[in-house]
């Protein structure tokens, strides 16, 4: 919340942005959800991958950051064996 004595936008001025409220919250029903409609499930080794099964109907694999080459081919190779 802005607090500065001179702040337009905590003075409400027309043509500033919008401060932060309740309303403007995401609805609980899609939040955390990617504009495909999936929840995202960070895979660190190709072991992870067997949970998705149950779940790729609802849950999209993200590879983690920190992986190494040989291990993301492994992986990549895996979720195209189980389709997921």
């Amino acid at each position: 919340r802005p607090k500065g004595i001179d702040s337009s936008i905590r003075r409400r001025f027309k043509g500033t942005q919008a401060l932060p409220r309740i309303g403007y919250g995401t609805s609980q029903k899609c939040k955390y959800r990617r504009p495909d409609g999936f929840y995202e499930f960070r895979v660190t080794c190709p072991k992870d991958l067997e949970i998705l099964l149950m779940h790729n109907r609802k849950y999209a694999a993200v590879l983690a950051k920190n992986l190494s080459v040989r291990k993301r081919k492994a992986i990549v190779e895996r979720a195209e064996q189980l389709n997921v």
